[in-house]
């Protein structure tokens, strides 16, 4: 009868991307993806791992967020420049932006249609488009 490993499913999806699963690295992972589909910031996610007794720096905590986006398991959102949250849902979609308090709430791919798009520059072409519709005002 097989033990069900703790973390497994955390550490199963660091070894998919051929990452090595290293304290750290395990540690961040299951804080942000153990609670659901979530928006974080590279400081709040520091902030969790401190109040979690994860010894991380800022800046390893930075690293890993950039190195888990680039093989695809989160999705960077920049609001403006020097402002980004990186989003575990990495499905098709855009995002609501409430300037007031800094939140992001998902917006289906579904639900937004371009009439439209330029030519994208000779020998590039469009991989995403991402929509971030800024709203004011308080969240009801």
């Amino acid at each position: 009868m097989p033990t069900n490993r703790p973390f497994a499913r955390v550490l199963d999806r660091l070894k998919a991307v051929g990452l090595r699963p290293t304290r750290q690295r395990l540690a961040l992972a299951r804080l942000l993806f153990e609670q659901g589909d979530r928006h974080v910031s590279a400081e709040q996610l520091h902030d969790e791992a401190l109040q979690a007794n994860v010894r991380v720096s800022l800046a390893t905590v930075y690293n890993t967020l950039h190195q888990f986006t680039t093989l695809g398991m989160l999705r960077e959102v920049v609001v403006e420049p020097g402002r980004s949250y990186f989003d575990t849902n990495i499905s098709d979609h855009h995002h609501f932006f409430f300037e007031d308090d800094g939140q992001l709430q998902d917006i289906p791919g579904e639900r937004v249609e371009l009439a439209r798009l330029p030519e994208p520059p000779a020998g590039t072409q469009v991989r995403r488009v991402d929509v971030i519709v800024r709203l004011g005002g308080s969240k009801s």
